[in-house]
């Protein structure tokens, strides 16, 4: 018969069991997601009750017994500013653009242990009992001593001083004041004047430190200046020594030395350059007299040169021959050629004449003579140019690595004197140091407790008890590994939801009578579930069975039987749990015979069969506990004993035994159409499902869902009632094991 069972017809049948699709996609992706988180919630809704009223009620006891606690504020500006030792580049750092690195050191700096002991030196701490109390700290006298009793010891003080470092290190809080230049420097103590004096200690304590490390680096780059500076002082004489040196052995005598702005040397004028230029000046003159002179020696006749008509012995005897000629050119005109005075006057200008020539030669002979001193002259100076050319073409050669020794005698100098005003300049800084930090707020004493707040104390308890909530209930869900949500049932065992039922109270007979009731509404949802199992409709012959005993199964099969004879449907109802039979209680019938007498070949069927006062339905009893159940239900005689049944009745339904630990429900399973199995909520681990599941498949047993029983409202939660607000009790098989 289970060869007959149509398995796309089922597939189709869980589908519509499972869920509505048209419903899901009605509503959004996250509301089942919440769903469920509400329901685990309202599940262990006690237990966090519970630790929600522990959490709260921590809190309020904490805020009432812990001690009021003051916090003093005092506000700082840190400035950016860069050190610099030296004006040489190369020698410092550039100005950094990331001020990030800067104040992260600065706020470092506010909370270093240093700082912290210059502030406990600073108002003595150590000898101060009150701190300490303000703290919370109580001090041991035989370990610390009593300073109001007896003087400290420095082993004593010591110790005081250690704590009271613990104390502001711990009790301090550096906050700074985001997108700005500010600080805050808090600290939190009982005692709010002792707060405010230690706040206002700490911004000067650190303003001090940041003076304290100005001057330790002034220091520092003084001794460091002190040795560069001798260093460079030493060097600077050697190459000066080197150059000078140099040039005495080449001959360079430097008459001038120009100089830049920066010191470096730009150009010299040498001995040999100087006279050069001297000589090549005179040459240059000589060649220009040598030129003149040899043109007025050459170029014009004696008496009409310049130097003729210029010469005052020949301008008077033209004169005078000038006066003579006239006398006789008058005399003629009266005498006679050969007369004596005219004679006379002949003489005279002839005697002139000579005398005129004898003046003009000797002015000739002297312009030769010039020109001749002139050529000599100038012979000499290209001699003497081309002297000096040769030695100072031999200077410049040599003046190369002159000019060496030259810049390098520069490059000492130019270092020198940088380090020198540098040196000076410190030595002016290192008398007024320069501070680039303010107090923006000085620490008031406050007014009012800082700690402990009711209102914060109270979100926190809430928090945490809302944490502790949620970490409580996943490990509750954790370690529950029964199935208490029924989407949990396709996810987790791979098989359809036939329906569930509620945990109820009172009669589950008179609840199975009742029509309208919640019981009775659960299995008619059920049966007709199970009627979409197969092509044919709902099953012949199935049997209900479970994991272990008390799950429900007895209940469900005489349900479900129950429901089919209302349906007009005849239906026999078998109690095939030969080891512990229950239908007998349930209908109060006698159990003399049953089926163990049909399974042992003795007995009429319909004769064992009682009637009871439902429609359409009649049980099958045990009979009598055979020694071994399996033996029975091991041959061919219960396949033989199903097809019988079913010629006298519409359906068979047989309560089996529970799966784990025995053989009888995979025999009784083997023989049937399918198997219904029951599944209490929250009782049977999944694991051991799993199990009994594949226990049953091994024979080929077809299961065609499950019915999740006993589902109360605090695991159903929101969306798993049936509308009618049942109270969800327990049933089953009470303490004297009447029903299962």
């Amino acid at each position: 018969m289970a060869a007959q069972f149509d398995q796309p017809a089922a597939t189709l049948a869980s589908a519509q069991i499972d869920e509505n699709p048209l419903a899901q996609d009605s509503e959004p992706f996250m509301a089942p997601l919440l769903k469920r988180y509400l329901h685990t919630l309202n599940r262990w809704k006690w237990v966090a009750v519970g630790v929600m009223v522990v959490c709260i009620a921590a809190g309020l006891v904490m805020t009432l017994l812990t001690a009021p606690t003051y916090t003093a504020t005092s506000q700082i500006e840190i400035s950016r500013d860069q050190k610099k030792v030296t004006n040489v580049q190369g020698l410092d750092a550039a100005v950094s653009s990331q001020d990030l690195e800067f104040y992260e050191t600065q706020y470092a700096l506010l909370q270093t242990r240093s700082l912290a002991e210059r502030v406990a030196r600073g108002l003595d701490l150590s000898r101060n009992d009150a701190f300490f109390l303000a703290a919370g700290v109580e001090l041991d006298e035989k370990e610390f001593g009593n300073a109001k009793v007896a003087p400290l010891t420095q082993k004593q003080a010591d110790r005081r001083e250690r704590v009271a470092i613990g104390v502001l290190m711990s009790h301090i809080s550096i906050d700074p004041v985001r997108r700005s230049r500010l600080v805050k420097i808090s600290f939190t103590s009982r005692s709010p004047a002792i707060s405010a004096q230690v706040a206002n200690s700490w911004t000067q304590q650190f303003i001090g430190a940041n003076m304290d490390r100005q001057f330790a680096s002034t220091a520092d780059a003084r001794k460091f200046l002190e040795e560069r500076l001798a260093a460079l002082k030493i060097k600077l004489e050697e190459s000066e020594r080197e150059a000078v040196t140099y040039a005495a052995d080449k001959g360079i005598v430097t008459l001038e030395t120009v100089r830049d702005s920066q010191g470096r040397t730009q150009g010299q004028r040498t001995l040999a350059a100087a006279d050069l230029e001297a000589l090549n000046a005179a040459l240059s003159l000589a060649i220009s007299d040598r030129i003149a002179a040899e043109s007025r020696a050459r170029g014009q006749r004696g008496d009409v040169s310049p130097e003729a008509l210029g010469n005052a012995a020949i301008s008077d005897l033209r004169r005078q021959r000038a006066e003579a000629a006239s006398e006789y050119a008058r005399a003629l005109v009266q005498f006679e050629p050969e007369y004596p005075t005219v004679r006379a006057l002949k003489e005279k200008i002839q005697s002139l004449d000579q005398a005129i020539g004898m003046e003009t030669s000797r002015v000739g002979s002297g312009r030769t003579q010039t020109y001749r001193e002139a050529l000599a002259k100038e012979t000499r100076l290209r001699a003497e140019v081309e002297k000096l050319r040769v030695q100072l073409d031999q200077q410049q050669r040599a003046s190369i690595q002159y000019n060496i020794f030259q810049r390098e005698a520069d490059t000492n100098r130019q270092l020198y004197d940088a380090l020198l005003q540098r040196y000076k300049e410190i030595g002016v800084a290192g008398t007024v140091g320069v501070n680039n930090i303010a107090i923006v707020d000085q620490a008031r004493v406050p007014t009012g407790p800082s700690a402990p707040s009711l209102i914060k104390n109270m979100i926190l308890a809430i928090v945490l008890g809302i944490c502790l909530v949620v970490a409580l209930v996943v490990a509750l869900e954790q370690i529950d590994e029964g199935v208490v949500d029924p989407q949990q049932i396709n996810r987790l065992l791979g098989v359809p939801l036939l329906g569930y039922t509620p945990k109820t109270d009172g009669s589950l007979q008179d609840k199975l009578q009742d029509a309208k009731s919640d019981l009775s509404e659960a299995y008619f949802s059920i049966h007709s579930n199970l009627s979409f199992s197969t092509h044919h409709g709902l099953p012949k012959s199935i049997i209900v069975t479970s994991t272990k005993p008390g799950e429900g199964k007895s209940t469900t099969s005489m349900a479900l039987a129950r429901i089919i004879g209302r349906t007009g449907k005849s239906v026999l109802l078998v109690d095939a749990d030969m080891r512990s039979p229950t239908l007998n209680y349930m209908f109060e019938l006698d159990n003399k015979a049953g089926l163990s007498n049909l399974l042992a070949g003795d007995g009429d069927l319909m004769k064992l069969t009682a009637e009871v006062p439902y429609k359409g339905l009649a049980v099958l009893t045990t009979g009598p506990k055979p020694p071994n159940p399996a033996e029975l239900l091991s041959g061919n005689r219960i396949k033989v004993l199903i097809e019988e049944m079913l010629q006298h009745f519409d359906h068979v339904v047989m309560d089996a035994p529970p799966v784990l630990g025995l053989t009888d429900a995979p025999l009784l399973g083997s023989t049937v159409e399918g198997c219904v199995f029951v599944i209490q909520a929250g009782e049977v681990p999944v694991r051991g499902i799993r199990a009994a599941l594949q226990r049953l498949r091994m024979v080929n047993t077809h299961v065609f869902g499950v019915v999740l029983t006993k589902l109360s409202q605090r695991d159903a939660g929101y969306g798993y009632g049936y509308g009618y607000g049942y109270g969800y009790g327990a049933y089953g098989r009470d303490d004297d094991g009447k029903q299962s």
